[in-house]
């Protein structure tokens, strides 16, 4: 257990100021070896400058893998979390032979890029839509959304007009189209008191959603959809066909909105738990197992509403969806799409393109009729959910350890530098501050000019995105098995501890209840403790 806190406890500022609070004599939490590094007792001055002298530098600790798309190429994720060759003969072997062989000079030349060539490539994207929307356009017309598509064009299912009912927004991702991380309620000032604690199945990785009427909406990898009362007892359950990744999203009409790694979009009745209809993502073969194919058309990504009902979500390229289940377009991409999509708000010069990450190492901008605008291409994948700011600036994480802020034009205006990969979507206050977690262990609050302000260190990898309360208050989870609640300053709040990783962001009601789910296949309740 940690230590209680006490009034002279102050913030954790960068990774020299580790406290020894987290050390691994005292933390008393499960961990692997690749941990013991960030929790190790810190040495006296005279052992560590004797330590640097002698040793060379370090070097970053391996990552392990949840799923095939945490490992590159034809790679798989093995039983024991560690990236692997595929058996000779596989599919997913017999996939990554072909790539290899395909392999073009555009993948060697977006592999070796600079982040401070951007700018340049996404002048050149500006130029290369204009002479290519005829081209991309007439391939939208005829194609079909089980239709094998050339990456960069938008297909569609010729159902242009808008279906007269539209299931509108209530609660998502990041809380809003724009995934900005804001929740509806304030934060408990101390650490809160347990209410009730719900077991599932599997991990849950998805946040929870809370629905018009108060219902609880969380996915588990156990492949289940479970709705659940306010007290904790399950009203129903929905099992789809293989591991459930992403955030449910509720329209005010109750209607709940999951994908699955089955390669489907599920549209579920609030309710009752039934399913009202289901949209195939891709023609993917295999749908379900191992492999980089396998994965393709896993559709992990949101599901996101726009104000106007049509649902977002990412698979083998971006899907939109009327509220009805049928495509309105889709936006295909070389690779894996496993992040939310995002939307600019109506005001924003940029007002309703659409925004989404991709394991080919792009950022792509998408016009509201599933043209391409432009792309912004890193060092590595792409698996942070973009967030845009009220004057459309776009921000993102990438593998290649970078948090990016890019104009509504495609421009890269900064990018700040981490220890790790970042896939924690970052989140935006309300004075503009952006919030974003680090595989280096470090929670990054960023001035809108770029500037770090603070930067808070857990004990282990951020993965998650932090969540802002009403009142200012960030929440986020670290794999050191906690959740965090910080103030505006950086100064820690309160933590409280799970049995595994919190990857799954928070979620509040405007009356200050707080749901967090956790690795540990726990969904647990808290409210502010009494005086």
């Amino acid at each position: 257990m940690l230590p209680p806190l006490s009034g002279g406890f102050i913030a954790w500022r960068g990774s020299s100021l580790r406290s020894s609070l987290l050390g691994s004599s005292q933390l008393g939490i499960r961990g692997a070896a690749h941990r013991s590094a960030a929790r190790a007792q810190v040495p006296t001055a005279a052992l560590t400058v004797a330590l640097l002298a002698a040793c060379p530098a370090p070097r970053m600790q391996p990552v392990g893998c949840g799923k095939d798309t945490d490992c590159k190429g034809a790679r798989i994720c093995s039983s024991a979390g560690r990236c692997s060759e595929p058996p000779p003969g596989s599919a997913a072997f017999l996939f990554g032979a072909r790539q290899a062989e395909n392999a073009t000079a555009e993948n060697a030349t977006a592999e070796n890029a600079t982040a401070e060539s951007a700018t340049a490539e996404s002048a050149t994207a500006e130029n290369a839509t204009a002479e290519s929307a005829t081209a991309e356009s007439a391939t939208a017309e005829n194609a079909t959304a089980g239709a094998i598509d050339q990456p960069g064009t938008a297909s569609r299912s010729g159902n242009s007009a808008r279906p007269a009912a539209a299931a509108l927004p209530f609660a998502m991702f990041g809380g809003n189209a724009q995934n900005t991380g804001q929740l509806a309620g304030p934060a408990p000032a101390a650490r809160p008191s347990p209410l009730w604690q719900l077991m599932v199945g599997g991990p849950i990785v998805g946040s929870p959603t809370v629905g018009p009427d108060g219902t609880i909406y969380v996915a588990s990898h156990d492949h289940t959809l479970y709705a659940v009362a306010a007290d904790g007892s399950i009203r129903w359950r929905f099992t789809t066909g293989d591991r459930i990744w992403s955030t449910p999203a509720v329209a005010k009409d109750g209607t709940v909105y999951t994908g699955s790694d089955d390669d489907h979009l599920y549209a579920i009745d609030g309710a009752t738990g039934a399913e009202k209809w289901r949209l195939r993502v891709g023609r993917c073969d295999p749908p379900i197992g191992s492999g980089p194919e396998a994965t393709r058309c896993d559709v992990d990504g949101g599901p996101t509403i726009g104000p106007d009902g049509t649902i977002y979500t990412g698979g083998d390229g971006v899907y939109a969806v009327w509220p009805d289940g049928t495509l309105r377009w889709k936006f295909a991409t070389p690779e894996h799409v496993n992040t939310a999509p995002a939307l600019a708000p109506e005001n924003a010069p940029n007002a309703g393109t659409v925004y989404a990450g991709c394991l080919d190492d792009a950022l792509y901008a998408i016009a509201p009729d599933g043209t391409k605008q432009w792309a912004v291409r890193t060092r590595r994948d792409v698996e942070s959910s973009p967030a845009i700011g009220s004057d459309g600036m776009v921000y993102f994480g990438g593998d290649d350890g970078a948090i990016y802020a890019v104009t509504p034009h495609g421009t890269v205006r900064w990018k700040v530098m981490t220890a790790g990969a970042v896939r924690s979507s970052p989140a935006i206050a309300a004075d503009g501050t952006i919030y974003a977690g680090s595989h280096d262990g470090q929670l990054y609050a960023i001035a809108p000019s770029g500037a770090v302000q603070w930067r808070f260190a857990a004990a282990d990898r951020i993965q998650g995105s932090p969540a802002i309360a009403a009142n200012g208050v960030v929440l986020f989870g670290s794999q050191d098995d906690h959740l965090y609640a910080v103030s505006p300053q950086g100064v820690l709040l309160w933590y409280v501890a799970f049995d595994g990783d919190v990857d799954a962001t928070p979620s509040l009601t405007r009356a200050g209840i707080l749901y967090a789910a956790s690795d540990d296949k726990s969904l647990r309740a808290f409210a502010a403790a009494l005086p």
